[in-house]
């Protein structure tokens, strides 16, 4: 085995775990870069199960669905930096050189493809517009689930949830399991944004109430939190004046959208697609810029960790290939080229759908199945979506439901379906 690494993959959560192990498994060298001291991401605190079904076919906890594929790459030759962060990414005439940063110094290091699997982050409450002071006892969900899971501190007794998100549905569930009150949850949009099954399990089954075109305008408290404002919202969910009411509470836990964290893409100058706040890639999740990969919620934000691990084992798999072809070698140390559009087709969508990912699709490397994701823009039931490429049709299918929160999967047979450098392929939604 080589001892410089082909590949690196910035994250070591559930994607780039996957990724680090595909890479390995088509027979290059992976090095998993994460700044924390412990793999697993995101899923180091989610103790609820629901995890695996489809990759395993079973349930499992974050930690154990983690700690799979943790053990499956401690197996192989892959290279793991912990406490390591990446100060700097520049093209060379290999590939790219990355400046890392740990506590024994700082490193440079030469490879040949590069997975981004850096994931997403919470929106804060700034971001959400509430107004007020700066009182302790307002939390992310995905904090409020550290201090709960990892820490064992409770970190409110009497709480208000603002989103429904599946974090912040998860949190309801379990500070009730912890003793503590759960006023409600309130929603801005006219529906939840959280999974059909996590409004079950999680408020229905246990009588949280669940408001839906209702906002925090406000919060109250000086050193800790008092009280929150509650306001009616209107089509573009502003707070109505004079629909206000307060609510004592020492908690509200912030569950109102996730961003993907792409930072490191665009110092790369990787296009961003507007609506999955995403990379632009094809089906093997290559972005814009050859040799530069991205994957899980870096790519899109996911509502299933099986989704995520798909993904990343995609990109790692690509990554080794190409890495073993020769990387993105340029003839300019330091240019950024995108790729020839001659050889690639285009994916597109009516209005009917929010997002969909890939965006391309490189004909010169057609797979057996390629895979589509998309999101409906809207609420509907009874709609039937086809997949079209010119006059041909590649994909028909009957939804007796779309939410917007839950992302389809779809699976397209295009080896033989004599596609051309700049075709469309269509995506139409129909029906009720």
């Amino acid at each position: 085995m080589n001892s410089v690494p082909d590949v690196a993959v910035i994250g070591g959560g559930p994607a780039g775990l996957a990724a680090a192990l595909a890479a390995e498994k088509a027979g290059a060298h992976a090095v998993v870069i994460e700044r924390e001291k412990r793999l697993g991401g995101i899923l180091k605190q989610c103790i609820h199960d629901g995890f695996g079904l489809i990759r395993f076919g079973e349930k499992l906890t974050g930690p154990e669905y983690s700690h799979r594929y943790v053990e499956a790459l401690r197996k192989t030759g892959a290279e793991v930096r912990l406490l390591t962060f990446v100060a700097n990414i520049r093209r060379t005439g290999r590939g790219f050189g990355l400046t890392l940063v740990h506590r024994g110094g700082i490193d440079v290091l030469t490879v040949g493809a590069l997975v981004l699997a850096t994931g997403c982050r919470e929106r804060t409450a700034r971001q959400a517009a509430i107004h007020g002071t700066h009182p302790a006892g307002v939390l992310t969900a995905g904090t409020a689930q550290y201090y709960t899971n990892i820490l064992g501190q409770l970190p409110a007794r009497r709480c208000v949830i603002l989103g429904s998100g599946d974090i912040g549905l998860i949190m309801a569930r379990r500070l009730t399991l912890e003793g503590a009150e759960v006023l409600g949850v309130y929603e801005a949009k006219p529906a939840p944004s959280g999974l059909s099954r996590n409004i079950a399990q999680c408020l229905d089954d246990f009588g949280i109430p669940l408001y839906t075109n209702r906002t925090v305008s406000r919060v109250f408290g000086r050193a800790r939190l008092e009280g929150v404002e509650i306001a009616a919202t209107d089509a573009a969910m502003n707070p109505i004046p004079g629909t206000e009411e307060r609510i004592a509470c020492d908690g509200l836990i912030l569950s109102v959208g996730l961003i993907p964290e792409n930072e490191l893409a665009e110092s790369l100058g990787v296009p961003i697609h507007p609506a999955t706040k995403g990379p632009v890639c094809d089906q093997l999740c290559m972005t814009a810029i050859p040799g530069i990969f991205s994957c899980g919620n870096a790519l899109q934000v996911n509502d299933l960790a099986d989704y995520v691990s798909e993904s990343g084992e995609r990109a790692g798999k690509a990554a080794a290939r190409l890495a073993l072809e020769g990387g993105g070698e340029t003839s300019g140390k330091d240019a950024a080229p995108e790729r020839d559009a001659g050889n690639y087709a285009e994916f597109t969508a009516d209005g009917n759908f929010l997002c969909m990912t890939p965006q391309r699709l490189d004909l010169s490397r057609l797979e057996d199945e390629t895979v589509l994701y998309f999101r409906s823009r809207e609420e509907r039931e009874n709609v039937l979506v086809r997949i079209y490429a010119g006059e041909t049709e590649l994909f028909r299918r009957r939804y007796t439901r779309l939410r917007p929160p839950e992302m389809e999967r779809a699976v397209l047979k295009l080896r033989d379906a004599g596609l051309k450098a700049g075709d469309t392929i269509g995506l139409v939604m129909s029906g009720a």
